[in-house]
């Protein structure tokens, strides 16, 4: 029956599912989980109606804000917590596999390719702090792990990525480095320093309105891949930064914390940060 009351609603929206068109068994069970969850969430605030349309019109500016430099929806579900929850079920730790965390919004494909041991940098700054980023990428057993790819990105020493900073050459402190045969890495780049998510257009609202502040920890953003293993989207995050503990994204796991040393003189950087990485083989490698 579709004429409601506030006792049937939910079951009369859930009971239309897949009446006019085909729905996996999949949809139903999100939308029905989505429809049950939302409605029940209305209930429990008691959702006046101009409250409604205010979270509309809140909707309709965020997707205003989205272009190709800024992803709002994946900003406002980082403030959320729901990217790195998706991403902890999506990628549950189930061996010493490397713990995954979220990717962010600031990734740029196709970074530059450069070879081991090359540097990120193609603008420096007065405050900024050189250090040379290297260590091993192996498997759950420890053997080495030859021709993984590693996209690499930070924000500059004044806190802003590239893509959203006029003044920085395009891709800086970006790039695209490989393992060579006994799985190690190694680049230069910048300590990377905490800075704040944007806290203007929606995800400033959403901020204001949770009460909480914009600031991320230092840290080096990480993709890395090769084939039969499951890609590993990761930060290796400054042991002595601010806001471990608050992350405005709360994506800041105990196990990816490392820690800059004093560089030898030979490496010609400032720090020094070695840091290991684990790579799970996909289900199928193993089996194979």
């Amino acid at each position: 029956m579709g004429i409601v009351s506030l006792e049937n609603i939910t079951d009369v929206v859930i009971a239309s599912l897949g009446k006019n068109g085909d729905v996996t068994d999949r949809q139903r069970e999100i939308m029905s989980s989505l429809i049950r969850h939302m409605h029940d969430f209305c209930k429990d605030v008691n959702l006046q109606h101009s409250e409604f349309i205010e979270g509309c019109e809140f909707l309709k500016r965020a997707g205003q804000t989205c272009d190709e430099n800024r992803q709002e929806f994946i900003l406002l579900g980082d403030i959320l917590g729901i990217e790195v929850l998706a991403d902890m079920l999506t990628n549950p730790v189930e061996e010493n596999e490397s713990a995954s965390t979220v990717l962010g919004p600031f990734y740029r494909e196709n970074p530059p390719v450069l070879p081991k041991g090359a540097s990120t940098i193609l603008k420096h700054f007065d405050n900024e702090e050189t250090a040379y980023f290297e260590g091993h990428i192996h498997d759950t057993t420890g053997a080495p792990l030859a021709n993984v790819t590693m996209d690499v990105w930070q924000d500059a020493p004044n806190g802003i990525y590239e893509n959203l900073d006029p003044d920085q050459p395009e891709y800086n402190l970006r790039g695209r480095f490989e393992t060579d045969e006994n799985g190690h890495y190694a680049f230069i780049a910048v300590r990377p320093v905490p800075y704040p998510i944007p806290d203007n257009e929606t995800a400033g609202e959403l901020l204001r309105y949770m009460g909480h502040h914009p600031m991320r920890p230092g840290h080096m953003h990480f993709i890395i891949s090769k084939g039969g293993y499951r890609p590993l989207v990761s930060q290796i995050f400054d042991a002595e930064s601010k806001h471990l503990d608050d992350d405005s994204v709360f994506a800041v796991k105990e196990s990816l914390i490392g820690k800059f040393e004093k560089a030898d003189p030979s490496l010609g950087t400032d720090l020094h940060l070695k840091f290991d990485f684990i790579l799970r083989a996909e289900a199928g490698a193993k089996a194979a």
